[in-house]
């Protein structure tokens, strides 16, 4: 394999490592956004919405456009809302798969 792609994906993960990340993503997957529109949606201080956001633009995940006093941030790529959906589709499905396995143990207990 490539160690260099492997490399990537794994930075590209760690960016998106974190909760706060996450949430931000999803707000911006809806259009863009400043900071304080970021926090406003969120409920969190302009500080913690300012860190995150610099995580993600430091590995290329979302990018700023000064516009006068504000940043407007982005998605470098239209093709993590896509990726986010997966994920959310993949804990949906091991959800099921967790609801179903602890009914199957309730039924064995009552037996």
């Amino acid at each position: 394999m490539y160690p260099d792609i492997q490399q990537f994906k794994a930075e590209f993960f760690k960016a998106l490592a974190h909760p706060l990340r996450i949430k931000i993503l999803e707000v911006l997957c809806e259009g863009d956004k400043t900071v304080n529109e970021i926090q406003s949606i969120l409920g969190i201080e302009g500080s913690a919405v300012s860190q995150q956001l610099a995580v993600l633009r430091g590995k290329n995940v979302v990018y700023g456009v000064k516009d006068g006093t504000s940043v407007i941030y982005s998605l470098r790529d239209p093709m993590i809302k896509d990726l986010l959906q997966v994920a959310k589709r993949i804990f949906d499905n091991h959800l099921v798969n967790s609801i179903s396995m602890l009914q199957n143990i309730k039924k064995q207990e009552s037996s």
